[in-house]
């Protein structure tokens, strides 16, 4: 079974193809992204039109990239899987026409997938994939979540930010201190250069008892840092932005490391898998790792240059769904898209 993969929920083109028998872990057969960074930089962030027509532009060529490099022709496809949602809706109506649209002419199945169930089983590409069932902790711009995950399909929503997400209080806080978009990346680099210990900022909801997340108040916390500091927050160069930049990264790893163990010891899991855009952060690394090693806990992650969207991980999730046996291949073409769309919500 050869299925390709399609992602184009916001600002990332991706393609992948695997390959998958009855049993065993899907092969990844070829993979491409092209990201609108660059694009949207002008703008501070994300332009939803934009980025839809950019996405028309990248797919088609994307897909002709991926066949050739495994050597395969179209013709070869067996399905074509494409992310349903969450996500922007043009954006997503892209990836889904054109998926069914092959789909259609080529006589195979299709399948929508949800974007963090994505995520989710990304580090099932990896060199050191996990066993069910785990701890997951899906870091991202537009979600925090902790999940427990019993196997392919079966999710339990344990907690999850009520504002902003942990990658949006990273790209906040770093246009705060003058980084260009995406900051989030910018900020990490800078904090290397910094105290983390020089400004004392919140760590909301650690101690709240439950597993929910909250970092719009670690954003105005930061504003409030800024205006203190004066013209030396925004300085290129200044110790004092580099410490702020520290001091706001290590709040939001302590607030995620903090919780993902309170999830572990809750639930008596003894894996953690960790995805999404902010699971390629060191800092956050370095902590899971050090914690859940002195805590007896395994961590796995995505390779980093998967931990981004990517089409391999909508692959790789409607390959496992296949192999599960939870259905979802149909030869109906409506390329329905769901922009809001609750991962625990995922039907089996």
């Amino acid at each position: 079974m050869r299925i390709l993969g399609i992602e184009s929920s916001c600002d990332e083109t991706g393609v992948a193809l695997v390959e998958c028998a009855a049993q065993g872990w899907p092969r990844l057969l070829g993979h491409a992204l092209h990201s609108q960074i660059a694009m949207h930089q002008a703008y501070g962030g994300v332009v939803p039109e934009l980025a839809s027509r950019d996405h028309i532009r990248r797919v088609l060529p994307l897909i002709r990239e991926v066949m050739a490099g495994a050597a395969l022709n179209l013709a070869d496809l067996d399905a074509v899987a494409f992310t349903r949602g969450p996500g922007l809706a043009g954006a997503l109506l892209v990836g889904s026409g054109v998926a069914c649209a092959l789909a259609a002419a080529l006589g195979r199945p299709v399948m929508g997938i949800h974007h963090l169930e994505g995520h989710l089983l990304s580090p099932f590409l990896s060199q050191d994939p996990p066993e069910f069932p785990f701890m997951a902790l899906l870091v991202s711009g537009g979600h925090t979540q902790l999940m427990r995950v019993d196997a392919v399909g079966r999710y339990e929503l344990l907690g999850e930010t009520i504002d902003d997400a942990a990658g949006e209080a990273f790209d906040k806080s770093a246009k705060l201190i003058g980084l260009p978009y995406p900051g989030g990346a910018g900020l990490s680099r800078l904090a290397e250069q910094g105290n983390p210990a020089a400004y004392k900022l919140p760590r909301p909801l650690m101690h709240s008892g439950d597993l929910d997340f909250s970092f719009a108040g670690l954003k105005t916390a930061v504003l409030t840092q800024c205006r203190k500091i004066g013209p030396a927050a925004h300085t290129e160069g200044a110790p004092e932005r580099a410490d702020l930049a520290a001091a706001t990264q290590a709040a939001i790893v302590d607030v995620l490391t903090h919780k993902a163990l309170r999830a572990l010891k809750d639930s008596g899991l003894r894996r953690l898998v960790v995805a999404g855009g902010v699971g390629a952060n060191r800092q956050l690394r370095q902590q899971l790792q050090a914690q859940c090693a002195r805590a007896g806990v395994r961590v796995h992650y995505p390779e980093l240059h998967l931990c981004t969207d990517n089409g391999a991980m909508i692959a790789m999730a409607a390959a496992m769904r296949w192999q599960a046996g939870l259905g979802g291949l149909e030869h109906r073409y409506a390329f329905d898209v769901r922009p809001r769309w609750a991962l625990h919500e995922r039907t089996a």
